[in-house]
């Protein structure tokens, strides 16, 4: 009886190890996210809403400096004497000792009409009869800004010559209203910080429902030997895509918000008002805002996908 011949086993029966399984871009086999859901529309609400917010902080404090540095030179010298005469004599006396100090560098005596004028919407036509008595008002523009020491200085001085002379810094008049735009900074910061919080807490929910979604095609992803890094880059890459969409049209709402209330309070021909205009440093803090919204989003994509994927496996 003649033998057949066994042919030789292929090499994958010979004790070869199988080959290992080749890994596939994960990008491949997750599906691209698409500008079709809320979330980008959600974020560019936000974005928006902190340009808003921003624009507010910068413009109150662009008007307090501008506010401070006018007024912390001047001071106003009031004279209380009712007999008109002997006004313009008291009034005289005080700008013989004002001329002599060298820390005032103008002066000027404001005319009893135009404080008439000024008084008129208080007092009605009675501010302009002899039977209230106005006092005698001078602007002083002091050469630099004053201490507290040298305005009770300058207050001795003109006390010395007309007893009822009252020297008021213009600055403390304002103090007030100094603290409530500081207030008013303090509570736009605040606004701003909710809303970051929230753009993350969208964008939480967001990674956590993509990634339920598309679980067991991560899993799958896995098995053919896709890598974790590969995973959270498809995801952050679309974390990342939406917040940039949303930011780009954020800025753009926020942007017009901003510039339709300008054009608003620009028609009031205000001088305080016209203190809060924007410079470029301004507009540059406010273009990077959507920036700051990306990375936030980059951030927030990649620790929520990351802490699952752990979680996961």
């Amino acid at each position: 009886m003649n033998e057949v011949p066994i042919p030789d086993a292929p090499p994958a029966m010979k004790g070869s190890p199988l080959p290992k399984p080749r890994k596939v871009a994960a990008a491949d086999l997750l599906p691209k996210a698409r500008f079709g859901g809320p979330i980008p529309w959600v974020i560019a609400i936000l974005i928006a809403l902190v340009v808003i917010a921003a624009a507010g902080g910068l413009a109150l404090r662009n008007l307090a400096e501008t506010a401070r540095a006018d007024i912390s030179n001047a001071v106003a010298i009031q004279v209380l004497e009712p007999n008109p005469e002997l006004r313009g004599e008291r009034v005289e006396s005080i700008v013989a000792v004002l001329e002599r100090d060298e820390l005032v560098r103008t002066l000027r005596v404001v005319p009893e009409d135009e404080l008439s004028q000024l008084l008129e919407p208080w007092l009605g036509a009675g501010a302009a009869s002899e039977d209230i008595p106005i006092p005698a008002l001078i602007d002083v523009e002091l050469s630099r800004p004053a201490s507290p020491e040298e305005i009770a200085r300058l207050q001795d001085a003109l006390s010395a010559a007309v007893p009822n002379a009252r020297v008021d810094a213009q600055s403390a008049w304002l103090a007030p209203v100094y603290g409530a735009l500081a207030a008013l900074q303090y509570l736009a910061l605040g606004l701003i910080a909710l809303l970051a919080l929230a753009t993350a807490a969208a964008v939480w929910l967001a990674a956590r429902s993509a990634f339920a979604t598309h679980r067991e095609t991560v899993e799958i992803v896995h098995l053919l030997g896709g890598t974790d890094a590969q995973i959270l880059r498809v995801f952050q890459r679309a974390a990342v895509r939406d917040a940039a969409f949303g930011g780009i049209v954020g800025l753009s709402l926020g942007s017009l918000a901003v510039w339709l209330l300008g054009q608003q309070f620009a028609a009031l021909d205000s001088g305080l008002v016209s203190g809060g205009g924007f410079g470029w440093v301004d507009w540059a803090i406010l273009l990077f805002i959507p920036v700051v919204g990306v990375l936030l989003a980059f951030v927030t994509g990649r620790m929520t996908i990351a802490f699952a994927l752990r979680s996961m496996f």
